[in-house]
């Protein structure tokens, strides 16, 4: 007999409905599974026949054979145990129903027929409520994650006989429902918050431009300024997500198997901090089977390279793309998949190899040649892709016994909150704009017009500073969200000015 059942895939961080089809026929009792099935896929068998057998039902002593189609696309992971395991029952008489026509199925098997977790349940749900499937079977564990979808069906599933009797008609589950305002109002908490940042006040007011625009920012000081600090309360004072960007996050964190356990949305903005012994290939992603790198987990939020010139030189250059198309492509020679990327790069750096370059009071003991070379290892065109470049003097002890606590986190937030509404009604009718960095060069041509005087004083910058054309659309970018943080609609001279302060600091040769 021939069973047919519905399952689901990851390809990239979308999901691809995938056909089980289970074939019995007579002969040596066998089991082959064809479709391209890697490792995980191919000892299914064994994990099946087991379940099967331990949740009280006879498995079939007949040449089993199972093809996932569309046989052209790779399959792996174990998320096809559940499905197969339905499949084989229902070719063999022992479950009958109507619903397997329209339910999707994914989950692992443990050898005494409980259900396991899989990764990638949420792009799952998404993939299946566009194909119009009305209801999914998916693990117990992975179901308050697919119930984020809307307008479809989740059931929890936690044992083989358990999907057995509820496809059987002979219990009667409930469906999953998840509110996702519940959950963002629970789970925006953070443990840092800016109010400890004493000082560096043009250090703060940057970082509350860069969370407003979405720039990239670049920070460089000596050691012990509290450049890390200040970077790591960033996501503290970014923008609040909304739904799309939410769902956008957690589908890569659910396709890596990072999504934290009993958060089936990611309610706050990712900050990925890699260390610099990071890989090309840990950074931007890839591998045998093509995974997302720390570029694409930092989407929507902020990647923070601290240390900036320790970093390997090939591994800085490949951000170049991402940073400017917003999307990583990993090519093999099978196929080619793309991973989201749109992040805040926040970096840090020292002015030098001892870090005491133009310190008051540390001398420092690099030589010219090991500045140049320490500098060397950043490429100006990578450098040139960074929109804020921003000093970050030493704070003198008094001043942090004297100075009251900073201005908190929520205070800031509120004001970055105001301009991200004014950008995101400034670009209602583009598609895939949040914020003013992501702007092309016909969007700053379209947005940001300036005066007589801004325009000359934007000019005699240029060329002052020898500043490149891709320096002159960010400066304007940088301004129209100085505008935004004013609540003014025009750009003026004082816009101008404050966002070329931004570009370059005292240590770039």
């Amino acid at each position: 007999m021939l069973s047919k059942v519905i399952s689901c895939a990851v390809t990239g961080v979308d999901g691809l409905l995938i056909q089980v089809e289970v074939d019995l026929a007579q002969g040596l009792p066998s089991f082959s599974t064809v479709g391209l099935p890697e490792g995980a896929v191919r000892e299914a068998k064994d994990r099946v026949r087991a379940a099967i057998k331990n949740s009280g039902y006879d498995f079939p002593p007949r040449r089993i054979t199972v093809n996932l189609a569309p046989a052209a696309v790779k399959k792996e992971g174990t998320g096809y145990d559940l499905p197969i395991a339905l499949g084989i029952l229902a070719a063999a008489g022992i479950l009958q129903s109507d619903l397997l026509k329209q339910t999707a199925i994914a989950g692992e098997l443990s050898l005494d027929g409980t259900v396991r977790p899989v990764p990638g349940v949420l792009p799952m749900a998404l993939a299946a409520r566009q194909e119009g499937i009305h209801r999914f079977l998916v693990p117990a564990a992975n179901a308050a994650e697919a119930a984020i979808v809307q307008g479809i069906e989740i059931y929890g599933i936690e044992r083989l006989d358990q999907a057995v009797e509820f496809l059987a008609g002979a219990i009667i589950l409930t469906p999953m429902v998840i509110d996702p305002a519940s959950l963002f109002a629970a789970h925006t908490q953070y443990p840092v918050d800016f109010a400890d940042v004493k000082g560096q006040e043009y250090a703060k007011r940057a970082m509350e431009i860069a969370a407003a625009g979405g720039h990239n920012l670049l920070l460089c000081g000596v050691p012990g300024t509290g450049k890390t600090m200040m970077a790591r309360r960033l996501p503290t004072i970014l923008p609040d997500l909304i739904l799309e960007e939410a769902i956008e996050t957690t589908k890569i964190f659910s396709t890596a198997g990072l999504l934290p356990e009993k958060t089936p949305l990611l309610t706050t903005r990712p900050f990925r901090s890699p260390h610099h012994t990071v890989s090309d290939a840990g950074l931007i992603g890839g591998g045998q089977i093509p995974r997302p790198g720390e570029v694409s987990l930092a989407h929507n939020g902020v990647l923070f390279l601290d240390e900036l010139p320790e970093f390997k030189k090939h591994v800085l250059e490949v951000l170049r793309q991402p940073l400017e198309d917003g999307t990583v492509t990993i090519a093999r020679a099978a196929t080619s998949l793309k991973f989201p990327a749109r992040f805040m790069l926040v970096a840090a750096m020292n002015p030098c190899s001892c870090g005491f370059l133009g310190d008051r009071v540390r001398p420092c003991t690099c030589s010219p040649l090991q500045v140049q070379r320490y500098r060397s290892r950043l490429s100006g065109p990578l450098l040139d892709r960074i929109d804020m470049h921003i000093d970050v003097p030493a704070v003198q002890v008094k001043e942090l016994m004297d100075q009251p606590a900073g201005e908190p986190s929520a205070a800031i937030r509120a004001r970055v909150n105001r301009a991200r509404i004014r950008q995101r009604q400034r670009f209602a009718g583009a598609s895939r704009i949040y914020c003013n960095a992501q702007m092309s060069a016909r969007d700053v041509k379209k947005y940001c017009h300036l005066d007589a005087a801004s325009a000359e004083l934007l000019n005699q910058s240029i060329t002052r500073l020898g500043l490149s054309a891709r320096a002159y659309h960010r400066i304007l970018k940088i301004a129209l969200t100085i505008a935004d943080l004013a609540e003014v609609e025009a750009l003026t001279v004082a816009h101008v000015a404050e966002a070329v302060q931004y570009r370059r600091t005292q240590y770039e040769m």
